[in-house]
């Protein structure tokens, strides 16, 4: 890339990659690889029950990414056994584990079973610690403190689903937040020491690939630990299928190679502090309305963005002119 230079030291990942990797960070704090254990808890999520909408987000199945084992019939317990046996077969080199509480809005019930829930999973001798799944309308001061104290006995990993920094997008697909909300508890989070991630999602309707790119600053600027960031998935029996299927030039649908080119320029914008946990989602084919990519995992799919970056000779951050968290 015309102008680049080598990569200056004193990044903070404290590796050789062109960015900053959660597995590696992850690996430096805690000296070890955790697999991620999936639990459906059986929660739901306000815009489903009628607390401010019905029907859910317009793009969600969490049939589309819940493994097989995960059924909220099954006790919090049953589905670690089952999820460690099911790793253990993929996965010989995972000693332990972290319970990740997936499946809708994690932090959406009382303080009580919230507790109920998570002491049942950390008293499993195999698991180390909490990921948490939820909303940014899910948290209150008490259970963000009801957090921040478990987080001092415990690996605690707190993941917001944000989707875009868009109003007018969230109010398209139905999330039943605002942006301001997603700021709002970051900030929240950040204030109690939180290590704390956020999702989105590139491709929704009616965003250009521009104002996408913009993104980058914007996230940039958030008091956020960690980023998971998916193309969007049209998934079968969705309103989002249905909405495609009516109005396809709406949606700005990514081919592989324009994707890894955008996801190059992006990261070329986003501060290198972030930590970057995924840049892609990958559901079963069944559930897919459509296949764009082939047939391409996401192990393959890093390869190749950082075979980019090495092509290009460039790395996450390297067009950041903002401070570093």
């Amino acid at each position: 890339m015309e102008g680049a230079d080598k990569i200056p030291v004193g990044y903070p990942w404290g590796h050789e990659r062109r960015f900053n990797a959660f597995t590696d960070n992850f690996r430096k704090i805690y000296g070890s690889r955790m697999q991620k254990v999936s639990i459906d808890a059986g929660f739901t999520c306000p815009n489903r029950d009628g607390s401010i909408s019905t029907g859910g987000c317009s793009f969600c199945n969490n049939k589309a990414f819940n493994p097989s084992y995960c059924l909220p019939s099954k006790s919090v317990t049953q589905q670690i056994e089952e999820g460690i046996e099911f790793h253990r077969k993929r996965y010989r080199k995972a000693g332990s584990y972290l319970a990740y509480f997936q499946a809708y809005s994690n932090t959406y019930a009382s303080l009580s079973k919230l507790a109920d829930l998570y002491y049942e999973a950390l008293g499993h001798k195999d698991i180390k610690g909490l990921v948490i799944g939820t909303r940014p309308d899910c948290v209150n001061d008490e259970i963000l403190d009801f957090l921040k104290d478990l987080s001092e006995r415990c690996i605690l990993l707190l993941e917001y689903g944000i989707e875009s920094c868009y109003d007018k997008t969230l109010v398209r697909i139905n999330r039943g937040h605002s942006f301001r909300d997603a700021v709002e508890a970051l900030e929240a989070s950040a204030a109690r020491g939180l290590d704390t991630g956020a999702h989105f999602i590139f491709g929704l309707p009616g965003e250009t690939r521009e104002e996408m790119l913009r993104e980058a600053e914007i996230i940039s600027g958030l008091p956020v630990n960690r980023v998971k960031f998916h193309q969007l998935q049209i998934i079968r029996g969705t309103e989002m299928e249905e909405e495609f299927n009516s109005n396809p030039a709406d949606f700005e649908i990514f081919t592989w190679d324009d994707y890894l080119d955008f996801i190059i320029r992006f990261l070329e914008k986003l501060n290198p502090a972030i930590i970057v946990e995924r840049f892609t989602g990958e559901a079963p084919p069944r559930f897919l309305s459509r296949e764009v990519w082939g047939k391409k995992r996401t192990d393959q799919i890093v390869g190749l963005i950082e075979k980019r970056l090495e092509e290009l000779d460039t790395w996450q951050g390297r067009l950041y002119n903002g401070a570093m968290a």
